[in-house]
């Protein structure tokens, strides 16, 4: 920092690509300051070291961080920005300078930092090289190269060739002569391509240019010589690259009819280079809002257009196969994961040994029995007792904790198949459970209820997530509880666990790039409730947005609900059943006989233990609920019920 004349540093988590996980090689944030979360920005200065992260990894910052660092809990009471603390501790240098890398930090994070530092004579510079890259010497994991295959039409729904003519239309209407997609989910779902740069999501370190004035598309890939023509190595294809991409095997398009992909090496320079010269001649140039700051500051404001890409708002709004692969995907996860608790909460009961690290490897074993799938989505947070509560805690060999009758244990986790990618979270007590315990898990479960009950209409402004967040919180609202996180993210098909625009959650402000809730789209649904040092629950579902016919139509109206596509029982020995009302108790009871009539068949024949155990948590409840005071017409009924009753014995 002295040698190049900055007095701090910025560090953020993402990688050139702004994903939200990363590879190993990416992961900057961690080895400068310890916290593995995926979440969080570190800011260095000659004197200080201060990390920023959100709630979800308070706890685990303050486990994984050493001394040196000072934890900044964003959000909290009293604690400031970043902006706030660079400018209160730079204000006495004259002129101070903030850098940072512009591939790593986005455009949205740079023009904040600049905007308010300029209003106190400091300045945001780039510098020329990543710095932790330039000390981070040895131990550090080699770049990302794995192979790249094609998703075949039977999964993607849709031919790359038709998705490059519909950004075509969409370039046309916003008038948009080329755009450059930055974002590695984006990319493998234009092209129908996956592979595994970046563990547990199914990505490949990419540029793509779109060129609408040349008819042009350019693929920036890692060794492109040898993967165009590499034979797959995935069994659900047999294309190779080239022919995948109607391209020469040296990646040229020259004398290729119809759509064809030119495929170059991936090199931050030479696409920087592209994009510059694409600028020279194009009216707009189109960029997603979740993009670095490299690519944004080469275009001048006025040929600038940044908003989602068409391609984040379609690869959203899944098409009727994607829609059906994701259904179908859930049913083979549920199989799994009632396969695998049954035996866990057998063999826990009976006093055999498990623990979170062998629960959570056991449990992908399960899931990599099912067709089509391709590993894990994330990795497992499987947390008993106070591990619950730190919100995505990851088991070690450091950490690792036997699972018993005493304690609450949460299990989240999720695979990735060819036609789905799932995110399940289940908590359970195999004892008894504090009344404490049962209120919080009620109350979550509750507001989890009413968000996947609930209808709403369709409007040109909306609706969008945050406008629905509070039906999953009211519950825990009104008795002083919440949660530190969002309430739902997307969900990608093969692709991202997490997946934007359109997300469900409560912010300070409207996100920068937040989106409408539509119909196609699939959203978790995942309120929870966390004691720091005791337990924590959480129910998570997947749901897909739909169209829904209603009692009554107002004119000209569209109104949509939630449909829950995850199907496994919640745990009965949690839930205070006369806390729930008459609604929700039907709710409960219609979902658990989904989830027998469609996971039933598929277990009673091969896996009679599991369907015994899915079977008991799944019957009907018909015990008395909670309703409020008794009105005095139930009174009556209830008089006149038994007044008919005694008459009937005379």
């Amino acid at each position: 920092m002295r040698i190049i004349g900055i007095d701090a540093y910025i560090i953020p988590s993402e990688d050139a690509h702004q994903s939200e996980y990363t590879s190993r090689y990416d992961q900057r944030r961690k080895f400068i300051c310890g916290l593995s979360g995926s979440a969080g920005y570190a800011i260095v200065t000659i004197k200080k070291a201060t990390l920023w992260t959100d709630g979800r990894y308070f706890l685990q910052a303050e486990a994984e961080m050493d001394c040196n660092w000072i934890l900044m809990r964003k959000g909290e009471k009293d604690v400031p920005s970043s902006t706030e603390w660079l400018i209160s501790v730079l204000e006495e240098i004259e002129n101070a300078t903030v850098g940072s890398y512009p591939f790593f930090l986005g455009s949205n994070s740079w023009t904040l930092y600049e905007e308010e530092l300029s209003k106190n004579n400091m300045k945001m510079i780039k510098t020329n090289e990543d710095l932790v890259g330039k000390i981070w010497t040895t131990g550090r994991p080699p770049f990302p190269n794995s192979p790249i295959n094609a998703l075949p039409y039977k999964f993607s729904g849709r031919h790359w060739h038709e998705k490059t003519a519909d950004m075509h239309v969409a370039m046309k209407e916003r008038n948009a002569d080329a755009m450059v997609v930055n974002g590695l989910d984006e990319t493998a779902w234009l092209l129908n391509l996956r592979a595994s740069d970046i563990p547990f999501t199914p990505v490949f370190f990419s540029y793509v240019i779109v060129d609408r004035k040349k008819n042009q598309t350019i693929l920036y890939i890692k060794n492109h010589n040898i993967k165009l023509t590499s034979n797959p190595t995935d069994e659900a294809t047999t294309q190779k690259l080239y022919e995948h991409l109607n391209t020469g095997k040296d990646g040229s398009c020259s004398g290729k009819p119809g759509y064809c992909v030119e495929v170059r090496e991936y090199n931050p320079v030479a696409v920087t280079d592209k994009v510059s010269s694409v600028i020279e001649y194009s009216k707009r140039v189109w960029i997603s809002p979740i993009c670095s700051y490299a690519f944004y500051s080469l275009i001048p404001k006025e040929k600038l257009l940044q908003e989602n890409t068409p391609i984040s708002i379609q690869k959203a709004r899944k098409n009727p196969i994607e829609r059906q692969g994701m259904i179908q995907s859930h049913v083979r996860d549920a199989v799994a994961l009632i396969s695998f608790i049954s035996r866990l909460e057998k063999e826990v009961k009976a006093g055999i040994r498990w623990t979170e690290l062998s629960a959570a490897d056991e449990l992908s074993k399960y899931r990599g029995k099912q067709k089509y799938n391709r590993g894990l989505s994330f990795e497992s947070i499987s947390s008993s007792g106070p591990h619950g509560a730190v919100i995505h805690y990851s088991p070690s060999n450091v950490t690792d904790k036997e699972i018993t009758t005493d304690e609450v244990y949460l299990l989240d986790s999720g695979g990735q198949y060819l036609d789905g990618t799932t995110d399940t979270t289940r908590t359970f007590h195999f004892g008894t459970p504090t009344d404490f315990q049962k209120e919080c898990y009620t109350r979550m479960l509750m507001g989890n209820i009413d968000l996947a009950n609930v209808k709403f209409m369709k409007t040109s402004f909306g609706p969008y997530g945050r406008e629905l967040d509070i039906l999953a919180r009211r519950h825990l609202w009104n008795s002083g509880l919440d949660y530190r996180h969002g309430t739902g993210h997307g969900v990608g098909m093969y692709l991202g666990v997490h997946e934007g625009p359109a997300g469900i959650g409560m912010n300070r402000k409207q996100p920068f790039n937040d989106y409408p809730i539509e119909e196609g789209q699939f959203f978790s649904d995942e309120p929870g409730y966390y004691e720091d040092g005791s337990f924590g629950v959480r129910v998570e579902n997947v749901m897909e947005v739909k169209k829904v016919n209603l009692k009554y139509k107002f004119r000209d109206s569209v109104f949509l609900g939630f449909e829950t596509i995850t199907l496994v029982p919640v745990e009965p020995n949690l839930i205070k059943y006369e806390m729930l009302s008459g609604d929700q108790i039907h709710w409960l009871n219609t979902y658990h006989k989904k989830v027998q009539d469609t996971i039933g068949p598929l277990l009673i024949n091969t896996n009679r233990e599991a369907y015994d155990w899915m079977e008991l948590r799944t019957r009907t409840i018909t015990r008395a609920v909670s309703s409020g005071p008794r009105t005095f017409v139930s009174l009556l009924i209830t008089f006149f019920s038994f007044t008919l009753y005694f008459v009937l014995l005379l």
